[in-house]
């Protein structure tokens, strides 16, 4: 019988799990080719606007196959609403029988999304970090500071956001966390003073202009995850030092890399040059200098939802065994 677990279901299994490391695994086992990953599945809708992304695969040589359903709909707190939904479907590899259902409303993508951040902070953050810069304030803006915890070493945040309303709510709940929250709607205050910055809004137009980046920054862009959307002028990623992905097939087709290959600015020479994350993970000759700047565009890949759903499953049947 199909086992049905609900948010609340899922977020005491979280508790019980650090989803960091499965997900670091997955990128590795992704970029050693020992993944099924199609192309993303994908709906976008105008009136109102609104996205459905379809990310399904498996692991080679695994028991299971896992098929996630998530949307954004960022109107919807007009109507109260949460603007994520989504659920994720748990098969047998051996069988095809559906073993679960996780109707987590979205969250276990934001979670494997932070988690994603955290991995690329612990391999490509600078060693001494000045100040953390967030650009956002929705969920993911809150989850990416949080899990960087215990990954850097860091506690002073400057936070950039169109909508003031939004920033002072941020800086009230993110400072019960002990973090010093500087607010702002200028981005250059944030580009002068941070060397770790990560963005996580829904911007169809750079956000981060190429002549405001230190030396020595490194940037995990992880908003862009449809051809529309963009955060960073794409010269950024013509000046940088690094380029890491989370999938080099799909930002060839979506997110930072896909807009800089579009505009011209990066060629074929400097594509090839564009690292897995997975593969950074498993190069232990490589190391930043002081001052490379680092650039990551993280699109999501299905594998991440695979490890997640597999985590939390597994503690899941633990708690609700009958």
């Amino acid at each position: 019988m199909t086992e049905i677990y609900h948010l609340n279901q899922i977020k005491q299994a979280l508790q019980q799990l650090d989803p960091i490391e499965a997900i670091e695994q997955g990128f590795i086992e992704y970029s050693q080719g020992k993944t099924v990953v199609p192309p993303v599945g994908e709906l976008l809708f105008e009136n109102p606007p609104g996205e459905a992304h379809i990310k399904y695969g498996y692991i080679k040589n695994d028991d299971y196959y896992v098929i996630k359903i998530a949307s954004g709909f960022p109107n919807n707190y007009i109507m109260n609403l949460s603007p994520m939904n989504g659920l994720m479907l748990l098969f047998s590899q051996k069988t095809g029988e559906l073993i679960s259902i996780l109707l987590d409303k979205g969250y276990l993508t934001n979670i494997r999304t932070a988690a994603a951040g955290a991995v690329v902070a612990k391999y490509l953050a600078p060693k001494i970090i000045s100040k953390i810069g967030i650009v956002g304030t929705g969920i993911q803006a809150r989850l990416q500071l949080l899990y960087l915890r215990g990954i850097v070493d860091c506690n002073e945040v400057i936070v950039w956001g169109r909508n003031l309303e939004n920033l002072v709510q941020y800086k009230k709940e993110m400072e019960e966390y002990g973090y010093h929250i500087t607010i702002t709607q200028d981005m250059d205050l944030l580009t002068q003073q941070c060397n770790l910055i990560i963005t996580c809004t829904s911007a169809k137009s750079p956000l981060i202009k190429s002549g405001s980046i230190r030396n020595g920054t490194h940037i995990t862009a992880l908003g862009s995850d449809t051809v529309e959307k963009q955060e960073l002028d794409e010269n950024i990623l013509s000046i940088a030092d690094f380029v890491v992905v989370d999938s080099l097939s799909q930002c060839k087709s979506r997110g930072e890399v896909y807009q800089a290959i579009k505009s011209g600015v990066i060629n074929d020479d400097k594509v090839e040059n564009i690292i897995e994350l997975g593969n950074l993970i498993t190069d232990t000759e490589w190391k930043r200098k002081l001052d490379d700047i680092t650039v990551a565009d993280l699109t999501g890949v299905a594998v991440q939802d695979i490890q997640i759903t597999k985590a939390v499953y597994i503690i899941l049947k633990d708690l609700y065994a009958n």
